[in-house]
């Protein structure tokens, strides 16, 4: 057999990672509860935000030292360039606690997948991303009932301001299905695909490459090296889209917000 055809076949037998590398055995269990490696991160991501912050506001000197420094340009961001900026200066300052917890929480646990023993992005179980979203949907439109009334909200969502009344059956469905229902789909798909694509896409050229060069030989010699240098060249850009998916779930709950507090749609 030449060596050409012993790649083949070798190439044939490698099998790609699909999306049961995301199904984590129980860390430990509790009874009949297992504990997941997902679940674990939350906690821990939760803690790592919470000491963070309560350590970084905790002295508030008029000189700030390094990490009140830092801990005050994160929440400034979050405060000035995202809640006030979008929900306006009413507003916005009730939102602030909950949208710099928010994305926070996200960052850290996409960076999670970055992390060396973490290695797993946490809202790449979509599970996960759609509690997150289910929250922020039962907030924003929490605040569009408390001011509008609940008739008031669902005219304001479904109902668009200069139409013709005559476009009423096509569009009222149209705008509740958009505003209502699909809103925390989108949210939650968009996290969760990220986050999701990104790991298999790592792992592919982390797994790909040592295949290359442990069963192709000749030119796996060569193209399995290349993949890893794909794989470290992708792992920052990951890190960027870690940091933009948090931005953007954080940046969409505060337009909703700002849409359920407007007085027209």
């Amino acid at each position: 057999m030449t060596n050409a055809a012993s790649a083949s076949i070798s190439a044939e037998e490698f099998h790609a990672p699909g999306p049961s590398i995301f199904d984590l055995p129980p860390v430990f269990e509790i009874g009949s509860l297992g504990v997941t490696k997902p679940m674990l991160q939350l906690v821990i991501a939760a803690v790592v935000v919470f000491g963070f912050l309560y350590a970084a506001s905790k002295s508030r000197a008029m000189v700030p030292g390094k990490l009140q420094f830092a801990g005050e340009g994160a929440y400034g961001f979050v405060r000035n360039s995202v809640a006030r900026d979008i929900i306006g200066s009413h507003d916005f300052q009730k939102f602030v606690p909950y949208l710099v917890t928010l994305f926070f929480f996200i960052l850290v646990n996409n960076l999670f997948a970055s992390i060396p023993f973490f290695q797993f992005p946490t809202f790449s179980r979509a599970g996960m991303a759609y509690a997150l979203a289910g929250m922020s949907w039962l907030i924003y439109n929490g605040v569009g009932i408390a001011k509008h009334g609940p008739l008031g909200y669902l005219k304001l969502q479904s109902v668009p301001s200069g139409v013709s009344p005559a476009m009423y059956p096509l569009l009222v469905p149209l705008e509740f299905f958009s505003n209502i229902l699909v809103r925390p789909v989108t949210l939650a798909l968009r996290l969760f695909c990220n986050m999701f694509a990104g790991h298999i896409l790592l792992v592919l050229f982390a797994t790909g490459g040592l295949y290359l060069i442990e069963h192709v030989g000749g030119v796996g010699y060569v193209a399995g090296p290349l993949a890893w240098i794909l794989a470290i060249l992708v792992s920052f850009l990951e890190i960027l889209v870690q940091f933009l998916q948090a931005y953007v779930f954080v940046l969409l709950n505060a337009m909703y917000i700002q849409g359920a507090l407007a007085d027209e749609h």
